[in-house]
């Protein structure tokens, strides 16, 4: 069975970072968004022409709206050129000062949510997940994100040490370590899946040499440190601008303008740091034949293999 046309062209080009960012720059575009049906039909067409050696050169963006391995098109807030539009809103929500309980525990809901729903929607899919591990995985991310953000406000609103300013930062950096933890079981529990049935591994050729469940463990843990990652600027850098943009005049004076600045600067981060954390890995990554399991190595002489990595 032939799953991709030039894999090694593919990999030379996705090989170096800067490769994989031209390339994820692309792909998170929201101008794609708006393919109409008929393009979409074309882009079909495209993938099933690039299972069979057949892909026009100069065509790289189809995984912008084509699931890779189902060829079916992923649900519009679930791409991840909708990652940054149908985001950003709830990252607005997450950073927004003076939480109470109740709207800490929306926001964490509502972000992983969409989280749960990206993960699932950009798996590695060769293999079928039963709808009671996407259950388990949304359930367990939301329980994990919403206790570790409650609890940190509480340890917080304790501390009477602290000055008012400090505590203000410091409630505002809190969202990051309680979304940073809750994208790893996020990920985890969603792609839990393929570590017992295994992904699929490719020759150079791109003949599907059997299911890996070793290959699986390295895609989740590469998977899971980009959903690291990702939350630290978003989370990070618009606290700390905020802090000093409200102390201008302009602001001072007007106060209506803090929450269109504010969504602005996180805007702005979440566009940066999206690419730049899907780059850190591959999405068509390789692996050495030897670390895996012993009835793939004796099934080829390649000493390299490749797999989806999922984003």
């Amino acid at each position: 069975m032939k799953a991709s046309l030039s894999l090694k062209s593919y990999l030379l080009f996705r090989s170096s970072f800067l490769g994989r960012l031209k390339h994820f720059v692309e792909i998170i575009d929201p101008s794609t968004l708006f393919v109409s049906e008929r393009r979409l039909t074309e882009c079909i067409k495209l993938l099933d022409e690039f299972k069979h050696g057949k892909l026009p050169p100069g065509v790289s963006d189809l995984q912008a709206i084509i699931h890779p391995d189902t060829g079916e098109k992923i649900f519009m807030p679930f791409r991840m050129s909708g990652y940054v539009p149908f985001g950003t809103p709830i990252v607005v929500g997450l950073l927004l000062p003076n939480q109470t309980v109740v709207s800490t525990i929306f926001w964490q809901w509502l972000n992983q949510s969409h989280n749960a729903c990206v993960n699932y929607s950009n798996r590695n899919a060769t293999k079928p997940t039963p709808t009671s591990t996407f259950l388990q995985g949304y359930f367990g991310a939301v329980t994990s994100a919403v206790s570790l953000a409650v609890g940190l406000n509480v340890l917080i609103q304790k501390a009477n040490r602290l000055s008012p300013a400090t505590r203000m930062i410091i409630q505002r950096l809190i969202p990051f370590p309680a979304v940073a933890s809750a994208n790893i079981c996020n990920v985890g529990l969603m792609r839990h899946n393929e570590l017992s049935e295994g992904v699929d591994v490719l020759d150079e050729n791109g003949n599907i040499l059997g299911s890996s469940k070793i290959a699986a463990k390295h895609a989740i843990m590469e998977t899971a440190f980009t959903r690291v990652v990702l939350p630290m600027p978003i989370f990070v850098l618009p606290p700390i601008i905020m802090s000093y943009l409200e102390k201008l005049p302009l602001l001072q004076m007007n106060r209506r303008l803090l929450l269109p600045i504010h969504s602005l600067v996180c805007l702005a981060t979440f566009s940066l740091s999206l690419p730049l954390a899907i780059s850190l890995f591959p999405q068509i990554s390789q692996i050495e034949v030897s670390q895996l399991e012993p009835e793939i190595a004796m099934a080829t002489d390649c000493k390299v293999v490749t797999y989806n990595k999922g984003l």
